[in-house]
């Protein structure tokens, strides 16, 4: 069995448990909204695990809006009942690390959002991040090398010129995930890649003159051969 799957497994396995152990321990002391949690450090010595541990599932409850952080000051419950707050943790332990296929669902659907707002409200400087961006994946394209991450950084230049910080979190949250199923399964071929440089340079050139249905149009062109090799396979 690959190591890998099962350090993965295993972090999944003990952030979940920290995150029941959060669940009853703000039941336990009865917290409410605006009481704070126990330090890092405390937590970490109660539940037996590492600090980053704990600070990997405080952020995961944080990302649902469950704990909030402040720095210097500690993690503190959210503005949320108990009723609430115990049934949203139960979904979120109850969630599946998400497959292939979702992924590839859930980022053409946040792309094809964020390339139409990016057209509408980029300003100049994200402009020329999206552009130093594309400069980049062509860069490595064109030697021959692998550019799995410069292409992500391109889309990644897009959600953040979208002006939609939602958005741009779901991204900077999937594409990690997204790196390593693209590099576990070799999805872009030589030619595909080649392609990419072309689909880039047209998806760029319709935000640079702010056409949004060109924008959208361009990005779906651009996704039509991961779609199809992903409900290929």
């Amino acid at each position: 069995m690959n190591l890998e799957f099962i350090v993965k497994s295993e972090n999944h396995n003990v952030q979940k448990e920290i995150i029941y152990k959060i669940k009853e321990l703000i039941n336990y002391k009865n917290l409410e909204p605006g009481d704070k949690l126990p330090s890092e450090r405390m937590l970490s010595e109660k539940f037996g695990v590492t600090r980053s541990n704990i600070r990997e599932a405080i952020q995961k409850l944080e990302f649902y809006g469950l704990l909030k952080s402040i720095p210097q000051s500690g993690t503190f419950v959210a503005n949320i009942g108990v009723i609430a707050m115990n049934g949203m943790i139960d979904d979120i332990l109850q969630l599946k690390d998400p497959d292939f296929k979702s992924l590839v669902e859930t980022r053409i659907l946040l792309e094809l959002k964020s390339v139409r707002l990016a057209a509408l409200r980029r300003t100049d400087k994200e402009l020329e991040n999206i552009k130093k961006a594309l400069e980049a994946y062509s860069k490595k394209v064109l030697k021959g090398e692998d550019a799995v991450q410069e292409d992500l950084l391109f889309h990644l230049a897009i959600a953040n010129a979208s002006g939609n910080s939602t958005l741009n979190t779901f991204m900077l949250k999937i594409t990690p995930e997204i790196i390593t199923n693209f590099e576990k399964y070799h999805v872009c071929d030589d030619d595909q890649a080649l392609k990419g440089i072309k689909e880039h340079e047209a998806i760029f050139e319709a935000i640079e003159k702010q056409d949004p249905s060109m924008s959208k149009l361009k990005m779906k062109e651009h996704f039509k051969a991961l779609y199809q090799y992903c409900y290929s396979t």
